[in-house]
């Protein structure tokens, strides 16, 4: 049995992600902000086993309880998918410092938050992998993206 923690699962690539280790037969740990009902259902038509955690992972402890809701689940983690991200896009003249922020500290933060509570798992474990989602944008930089540019590249 391999485990496998999704951030951001509720839609999109998340949700894609979800699906595609469910086909492999991995054990899901699955992070959402809203939309819980959508995701259970999700979960049923795929026949997928998941764990579900609401939670905030640009927030330390809510990337804490996540990993730790892995464990108490299934008893080790062998894969985090750092997937969840924002867009708040305007011209930088535009944007707000909370624009800047809150796109830095989901993308940005929240990678490393989830990264280090998983990776003190793994450590123990002597294995598991991480895989972080970026974009093309933290390397080339995109027009009314400023704020999106900085975290991606971060991650990179």
């Amino acid at each position: 049995m391999k485990v496998a923690i999704v951030t951001g699962a509720s839609r999109g690539i998340g949700r894609s992600i979800a699906a595609a280790l469910a086909k492999e037969g991995y054990r899901l740990v699955l992070n959402y902000r809203s939309n819980r009902s959508e995701l259970e259902s999700f979960i049923q038509e795929i026949g997928a086993t998941a764990t579900l955690v609401e939670g905030d992972i640009s927030k330390f402890d809510d990337a804490e309880k996540l990993v730790s809701a892995a464990i108490e689940a299934y008893g080790r983690l062998d894969l985090l998918v750092n997937n969840a991200g924002i867009t708040r896009d305007t011209w930088l003249v535009r944007m707000s410092e909370e624009d800047f922020d809150v796109v830095n500290t989901t993308n940005l933060k929240g990678t490393f938050n989830c990264s280090k509570h998983a990776a003190k798992i793994m450590f123990k474990q002597r294995s598991g992998s991480i895989i972080n989602m970026a974009s093309v944008v933290g390397i080339t930089g995109n027009m009314g993206q400023a704020n999106y540019a900085a975290s991606k590249a971060g991650v990179i």
